[in-house]
C-alpha cells in the first residue's frame, strides 16, 4: 500500500476544503511547486493533484499552477478535476502528468472511459466519491441515485489502472476512513481501489493496510499531512515495515 499526499488547487494555491464546500477552505501553500517538492522530499512515491476549480467548472481551470507542480518533482503524479474530454486527457497527459482521474464524466458517459482506457493505456484512473453510499458527481454538488459499486463494475474489463474511492461526508472531517465501505467496493470488483477521505492518524494507515488483501492498493491524505496530525514520512513507514 502507498501513501498519497494529495494537492487541491483553487485559483491556483494548495487548498483544503471541508466536506467538499468551496467556501469551506483552508490555504495551505501560496506555491504548489514547493508544496509539491516538500511531499517529495518527505519521501511520496505518487503524488495527488485536484483542479478543484476545475471540477466545479467541468473544464480546466489551474494550468499554470499543474506546470509549476510537474517541473518542481521528478515523481509521478496523478490528476483529476474538469477532465471531460480526450483532448484535456491528451493534453494534461503530454504536460507531464502520469495518469488523469475521471469523474463526474466517468459517471455520466463510461464510453468515454473505455476510449480514454483504449488510447492510453495505464494512464487513466477513475475517481467514484460518494455519500452515504450514493454517486456524487460536478464537484460534489450533485447526489446521484447510483451506488459507488453499481457505477464501479461497469468499468470492469475496460482497462482502468485504478479507482479512488472519496466518501464526501469524512473528506477533511480527521474522522478516519469508511473502511466497510472502501473494502466492500474493493471486494466486488477487480480494478485495485485507492482509498481516499477521513485519514487522520497512523492508526488509520494500519487500518486500512488490514484490508489490503481486499484489493485497497493506496491511499490518499491531504489535511492530515498539512495539519501535522500526520508525519507523512512516518506514514510511508509504516506501509514498508
Amino acid at each position: 500500500m502507498i501513501v498519497i499526499p494529495a494537492i487541491d488547487l483553487k485559483e491556483g494555491k494548495c487548498v483544503r476544503l471541508e466536506q467538499g464546500l468551496m467556501d469551506r477552505d483552508t490555504v495551505f501553500n501560496d506555491h504548489p511547486g514547493a508544496q509539491a517538492r516538500a511531499w517529495q522530499d518527505k519521501g511520496a512515491e505518487l503524488l495527488h493533484i485536484v483542479d478543484l476549480d476545475g471540477a466545479f467548472a467541468g473544464e480546466p481551470k489551474n494550468r499554470s499552477a499543474i506546470e509549476e507542480i510537474v517541473k518542481a518533482i521528478s515523481i509521478p503524479s496523478q490528476l483529476g478535476g474538469g477532465i471531460r474530454d480526450i483532448a484535456t486527457v491528451e493534453a494534461y497527459l503530454s504536460l507531464g502528468i502520469g495518469r488523469v482521474i475521471i469523474g463526474t464524466a466517468a459517471q455520466r458517459n463510461p464510453e468515454f472511459v473505455k476510449e480514454a482506457c483504449t488510447k492510453f493505456p495505464g494512464k487513466i484512473v477513475v475517481g467514484i466519491d460518494a455519500k452515504n453510499g450514493m454517486v456524487a458527481v460536478q464537484g460534489w454538488a450533485e447526489v446521484t441515485g447510483v451506488t459507488a459499486v453499481e457505477l464501479a463494475r461497469t468499468f470492469e474489463g475496460f482497462g482502468v489502472s485504478a479507482i479512488i474511492y472519496t466518501d464526501i461526508s469524512r473528506d477533511g472531517m480527521m474522522q478516519g476512513p469508511n473502511l466497510e465501505a472502501t473494502r466492500q467496493l474493493a471486494e466486488a470488483i477487480s480494478i485495485p481501489v485507492i482509498a481516499s477521505g477521513g485519514l487522520s492518524s497512523l492508526n488509520d494507515i494500519e487500518n486500512l493496510m488490514a484490508i489490503e488483501s481486499s484489493g485497497v492498493i493506496g491511499v490518499i491524505t491531504g489535511k492530515a499531512i498539512y495539519s501535522g496530525a500526520i508525519d507523512l514520512a512516518e506514514a510511508i513507514k509504516i506501509t514498508k515495515r
